[in-house]
């Protein structure tokens, strides 16, 4: 089931300030805190900081820092798209959504692609097109759609690629397996915006 996928470089969202602050508001019909998870019956995969539940055609991969080792993101990868995972410590009852889309915006046009806001499933989204390099040395575009659930100290940032991405009316299964994803993130104080840990599973150490 699992698949690890090395990268050298993370993009975590930029340091704010430090907040160890009470629970927030809830989000609404999920993602879940790992203390307001529902009796789903749902056996996720405990990678840390996300529960992630096993979805019918796609397989889980983790995407691991070569040089450090340690885990960046969890991906759901299909033959028609994929979703990547990422949560990140944020202050109580606040909105750290809506303060780093700005900045995710602008990291997409300094990189010579674009990003617009669009209403969806938890609010805000934002569609982003990268420029990127084909296999075979020519320019493409990587449609993407970046979404940003606040929970309880934390926000969750999904990215849909591929299908999903374009096709937002027959997306729900994906959107549905980031509906069912739960957060854990700890009592300890951390900056916010830093990126909550993630581990991998023996099942995932010892593959390729």
């Amino acid at each position: 089931m699992f698949r690890r996928k090395s990268r050298s470089q993370s993009d975590d969202l930029d340091e704010v300030t430090d907040d160890s602050g009470e629970p927030g508001t809830d989000s609404l019909g999920g993602p879940w805190d790992v203390d307001e998870v529902p009796d789903d019956g749902v056996e996720r995969i405990d990678l840390g900081s996300l529960l992630v539940p096993p979805t019918d055609g796609t397989e889980v991969r983790l995407q691991v820092d070569e040089q450090t080792g340690q885990v960046q993101s969890v991906m759901l990868a299909g033959e028609d798209g994929a979703l990547e995972l990422r949560a990140f410590a944020a202050p109580r009852n606040g909105d750290l959504w809506s303060e780093v889309r700005p900045q995710i915006s602008a990291d997409v046009a300094q990189h010579g692609g674009t990003a617009t806001e669009r209403d969806g499933r938890w609010g805000v989204e934002l569609v982003c097109n990268m420029q990127v390099v084909m296999p075979d040395g020519t320019q493409g575009i990587q449609p993407s759609r970046i979404v940003g659930v606040n929970g309880t100290r934390w926000l969750l940032r999904g990215t849909f690629l591929g299908r999903p991405a374009v096709e937002t009316d027959d997306a729900e299964a994906w959107e549905d397996a980031l509906a069912s994803v739960v957060v854990r993130r700890g009592d300890h104080a951390m900056p916010v915006g830093d990126a909550l840990p993630l581990v991998l599973p023996p099942d995932a150490q010892r593959t390729t």
